[in-house]
Order: structure tokens, then sequence, then C-alpha cells
């Protein structure tokens, strides 16, 4: 596998080696000691799970506050989507910063979010099927979110407004500088 830093410290693009020939492909999705070898993290995924949506969902910007956060390692198996992580740890430099990937079933890249981020991704393609582990279990009175449409963050999410779709508890979360508390 290939680690690709991005602009934020710790938050990676993960490329698998893909093994192709006339029958298919085979590529290992995950390997827990190459993966800490190569990036310093070491991460134990206890949680599968995977979506499927349509074209012009927006899903997020979700958190689990502590001591519920979750790192993540997302990837999509049908599709494409536009995948983001938002900063949101408050003494961290890039504290409100983002970064957003695209990440496709043909490319097999997959995206990974530490502890401490804000994450979501937009449909670009007809239909989507999206896949995620988690190192720590999902608790619903953790949960958090920020506006995937906050102004301050200005992320364009590659989607004409009139076609985003949203949940509607996605339709009414607060702005990053509107959260109070530990996140």
């Amino acid at each position: 596998m290939e680690i690709i830093k991005t602009e934020i410290p710790g938050v990676l693009i993960v490329e698998p080696t893909v093994y192709g020939d006339e029958r298919g492909y085979f590529f290992e999705s995950f390997n827990e000691k190459e993966f800490k070898e190569k990036t310093g993290f070491k991460v134990h995924f206890v949680q599968d799970n995977e979506s499927k949506s349509r074209y012009g969902v927006v899903r997020g910007l979700h958190f689990q506050h502590p001591p519920y956060a979750q790192s993540k390692l997302v990837r999509v198996v049908k599709g494409e989507v536009l995948d983001v992580a938002v900063d949101i740890r408050p003494n961290s430099e890039t504290f409100g910063k983002y970064v957003a990937v695209r990440l496709t079933a043909e490319s097999h890249r997959q995206f990974f979010i530490p502890k401490g981020f804000a994450h979501g991704f937009a449909v670009l393609s007809d239909e989507v099927i999206f896949q995620y582990k988690c190192d720590s279990f999902y608790n619903p009175a953790s949960e958090g979110a920020i506006a995937w449409d906050d102004p301050d963050l200005a992320i364009d999410w590659q989607l004409p407004m009139d076609k985003v779709i949203l949940s509607e508890k996605d339709r009414s979360h607060p702005r990053l500088k509107d959260l109070g508390g530990e996140r």
C-alpha cells in the first residue's frame, strides 16, 4: 500500500496495491501491521459500516464526541463520492480546515480520517455503495455534527445546490463556530 499525506497531518489517502489480470483483481483493503509501519498510527478497527445512496446525497458532517471519537478508513465499492474531513480539534493549527478527496470504485483509493475530525461525503455518481471501518463503536448519545454548508468552511461539494439531498437531521446542524464543549 502507498500512503499519501495531505495538507492536514494525520489525514491520509491510502492506495492499496491492486493485482489484476484477465480474471479481475485482488487487493488487501487493510492490513493493520503494514498500516502502522507506514503511518505510525496504531489503529484497531472494531466496526464496519456500509451505506447506499443516490446522486446528490450529502451525508455529514458527522463526528462522535470523546470518549467515543472515531478514526475511520473509508472507501467506495460502487460509484464516486467527494469525501471530506474537517479538523474540529479546538487547539489544532489546522482547526476549521478540511481535506476533500474524490473516491471511486475504480481507483480503490481509501481515505483515513483520524479522531478529532468531522466527516461527510457527497454522491457524484448515479449510485454509490460506501464502506467504512471505525476504531470505536458507534454511541448514539455521543453524536455530533456541523452544518454541511457552513459558510466559514466554504466546502465545494461539487453538486448543484438544487440537486443536494439531505436527511432531515442533516438540515439543521450548527456551524463549527457555534459548537460548544469538548469535541
